[in-house]
């Protein structure tokens, strides 16, 4: 349980130091980060939500830690781990299913450099931090 909150917690603050880096104006990557509609990218995040990607990343993170008992967080947050435990591994099994359009195993626009991507790495990682949140809020 603590080496599985270990592994998603280095994934998850891993991305997060990608974020930040592309936050404060870094352009290597985001082509493959963001996915394209004939030719164009689908939208185009500014720093500020970049930097909240960042920080939920990086909340994500110390969760799977906490809810292995590897880490405390504030009181007032520890009798909701679990609750909260179960709705991140939601959010990041919906993010691997995709919306049927562009992000997913379920996407229907594929070849550009993201869907690659999306479909070697980002919907296989989602399904990986889904299954080991629901893994690690069950067992706390």
């Amino acid at each position: 349980m603590k080496l599985l909150a270990i592994v998603m917690a280095f994934f998850l603050l891993l991305a997060a130091f990608i974020h930040v880096y592309w936050a404060l104006g870094g352009r290597r990557g985001v082509a493959n980060a963001i996915p394209m509609v004939e030719g164009e990218r689908a939208f185009t995040p500014g720093a500020f939500v970049t930097l909240l990607v960042a920080a939920g990343l990086t909340f994500f993170g110390l969760l799977s830690l906490s809810l292995a008992g590897l880490i405390s967080l504030p009181i007032w947050l520890s009798s909701y781990l679990q609750i909260i435990g179960f709705i991140v591994a939601g959010i990041f099994l919906l993010r691997a299913v995709g919306d049927f359009k562009l992000v997913g195993f379920s996407k229907k626009i594929k070849g550009s450099p993201f869907a690659v991507w999306d479909s070697r790495l980002y919907s296989p990682l989602c399904l990986f931090l889904g299954a080991g949140y629901v893994y690690l809020s069950w067992m706390a």
